[in-house]
């Protein structure tokens, strides 16, 4: 086994809003670490990875690295896995259920990291459970957490466990992460649907920024008359 080193870790990407934002966060604290891309057989992962290297931060773009197991859920019906037609099919949250995506990503990212002497597994889990998850709960982590410490040498690391989507997307504005580029839909293979969940959480973050930066920018105004 190679010697652990806790200065390095692996963050789990997606190119999504979260995981690039924890991306730049782990940048500004200047915390090297190396982006993950699972292929779990998402329709949507070609999508995915293209826009993971074009928004993670300029210094790790050509260090992506890929682990492929969508073998794991070759025929599933869930419409993670099976791309749906918008056009004519109705598309709910039990249809976005993948059995243990979660444990099975946490698991293979903090094999991979152990495997390679990092110290550290990055995850930008928030606190959302639009997919509807069995494990997905705060009390899922901290134990699955504990027991690859005990079990391993990795520590799991979650800063934006508790956080919404829209205060994981004031702090991706603040290190200036490019989220307006990020790429996080559940439905559609290449262009945002704009109704799953994933879609709809997202654009209400943005919306709650916006009319909160609004509603400073009227108080200042305010202020001044």
């Amino acid at each position: 086994m190679r010697k652990t080193t806790v200065e390095s870790a692996v963050l789990l990407a997606s190119g999504g809003l979260d995981s690039t934002t924890l991306a730049y966060w782990l940048a500004e604290k200047n915390l090297p670490f190396s982006p993950l891309f699972i292929d779990y057989g998402q329709h949507c992962r070609q999508t995915e990875l293209e826009t993971l290297k074009r928004v993670l931060p300029t210094n790790v773009r050509s260090q992506v690295e890929i682990v492929r197991i969508g073998d794991i859920y070759k025929g599933c019906r869930s419409r993670l896995i099976a791309a749906p037609d918008l056009w004519s099919d109705d598309v709910t949250g039990d249809d976005l259920y993948l059995p243990y995506r979660n444990l099975l990503m946490l698991s293979v990212g903090a094999a991979f990291a152990q495997a390679r002497g990092h110290a550290r597994l990055y995850s930008a889990f928030i606190n959302s459970n639009h997919a509807k998850e069995i494990d997905c709960s705060a009390e899922f982590f901290k134990r699955l957490g504990a027991m690859l410490s005990d079990y391993g040498t990795v520590r799991i690391e979650m800063p934006f466990r508790n956080l919404s989507k829209a205060e994981v997307a004031a702090i991706g504005l603040r290190l200036g992460a490019p989220i307006a580029e990020t790429y996080s839909c559940q439905a559609a293979t290449t262009v945002p649907c704009g109704a799953c969940p994933n879609c709809v959480d997202r654009a209400k973050a943005l919306l709650a920024i916006q009319e909160g930066n609004l509603k400073a920018a009227t108080h200042v105004q305010r202020q001044r008359k």
